[in-house]
């Protein structure tokens, strides 16, 4: 009895662990390096530490755990969720664990498939960059253009500093 219970809490485990490794902003924040050097390990950490939340918390509620992960994701990830998508997961969360609880692990299993087969393309943020031979050329020329501009006419004071180091821009003359 006791392997059976154990083998449905790893079930249950398992269904964390692909809720959150499929959830896109930790994918981003994962791909991205959010958690640090360690990032790879905050996310299997985080893992164990939502399923034990709910072990011992009874009749957790949408927004307690919203807050819990809310809370880890900044800590942990530096990343704070404002896309929508955190109380889907958590409710999908909370979802899996009622089916834990009533030990309908077939419904809990089919979860978990469901989510591991639909995991949708991992988003990647990228920094732009200028490969572009004619965006450079353009670039140049008008940047050339307007360094031709007659600005003798025109009359600008030196800039300004304020005490905490920022440049006041002034009006032109």
């Amino acid at each position: 009895m006791a392997a059976a219970a154990s083998d449905s809490r790893t079930l249950f485990s398992d269904g964390v662990r692909a809720a959150l490794h499929t959830w896109p902003v930790l994918q981003i924040a994962l791909d991205n390096g959010f958690g640090g050097v360690y990032g790879q390990q905050k996310a299997d950490w985080l893992v164990d530490v939502v399923q034990q939340y709910f072990h011992d918390n009874a009749d957790l509620q949408q927004d307690e755990v919203e807050d819990f992960l809310c809370t880890l994701m900044n800590q942990e990830f530096d990343t704070v969720v404002e896309d929508g998508s955190l109380p889907q997961v958590c409710v999908r969360l909370m979802q899996m664990f009622n089916h834990w609880q009533q030990g309908a692990l077939q419904q809990l299993s089919d979860s978990i498939s469901l989510l591991t087969h639909t995991q949708t393309a991992r988003a990647k943020v990228t920094a732009p960059h200028d490969s572009d031979s004619e965006n450079d050329e353009q670039t140049q020329a008008m940047e050339c253009e307007n360094t031709s501009v007659n600005t003798s006419h025109q009359h600008r004071d030196p800039p300004q500093v304020d005490q905490d180091g920022w440049t006041l821009v002034g009006k032109r003359k």
